[in-house]
C-alpha cells in the first residue's frame, strides 16, 4: 500500500467496472497477440495484475516433453509487466473519466526486458503476476512472475516501459 509521508497507509483505488471492461478489451482482444497467446486477466488491481494462460498444442517449445516455448513465457511477462503499467496509470489519473484514462496508453511501449527461465514450463495452465515498482512521469519500472497450476515459479522478468 502507498505510504503518505507520516507512513499512514492510503487505500488503493478500486476501479470502475468501466474502465476494467475497457483494459480488458484492450489486452485480450485488441493486442491479438495476446488473444493468440491465449492470455486472461484474472485481476486487475492498482498495484497488482493477474492473468492466466492455458496450454494449448500450439504453445508447445519441446514436442518431446511438451514444454512451452519460452518465446510464450517472454511475451507473457512483457505483456504482464505491460498491463501493470496500464493499471498504475489508471489509478494515478482517477478524477479522469474511465474512457479518458484508457486513452493514455497509446505512448506505452517496452524499453527493456530481463527474463530468467528457473525451471522448464510444463503444467496444463500458468499464472502470470506483475507489479509496478516505480512509475515515473516518463518511464515505468515493473517485476513480473510466471508460475505453473501447481504454485510452482517458472519464470520471473524485470522490465522498464516508456509511458509518455
Amino acid at each position: 500500500m502507498p505510504k503518505t509521508s507520516k507512513s499512514t497507509p492510503v487505500p488503493l483505488p478500486e476501479f470502475e467496472a468501466e474502465f476494467i471492461a475497457g483494459l480488458t478489451e484492450i489486452f485480450e482482444e485488441k493486442i491479438v497477440f495476446n488473444k493468440l497467446l491465449g492470455l486472461r486477466i484474472t485481476s486487475l488491481k492498482a498495484d497488482r495484475v493477474t492473468a492466466r494462460i492455458d496450454m494449448r498444442p500450439e504453445l508447445v517449445g519441446h514436442y518431446a516433453y511438451n514444454r512451452l516455448h519460452g518465446g510464450v513465457i517472454s511475451a507473457g511477462l512483457d505483456a504482464m509487466g505491460g498491463l501493470a503499467v496500464m493499471a498504475a496509470i489508471g489509478a494515478r489519473h482517477m478524477d479522469e473519466a474511465p474512457l479518458q484514462r484508457l486513452h493514455r496508453f497509446t505512448k506505452l511501449g517496452t524499453i527493456d526486458l530481463r527474463v530468467d527461465y528457473l525451471r522448464p514450463g510444463i503444467s496444463e495452465h500458468f499464472e502470470l503476476r506483475a507489479e509496478v515498482l516505480r512509475l515515473g512521469s516518463r518511464v515505468a519500472s515493473t517485476r513480473m512472475e510466471f508460475f505453473g497450476a501447481d504454485g510452482t515459479l517458472f519464470s520471473t522478468a524485470a522490465a522498464a516501459y516508456i509511458v509518455s
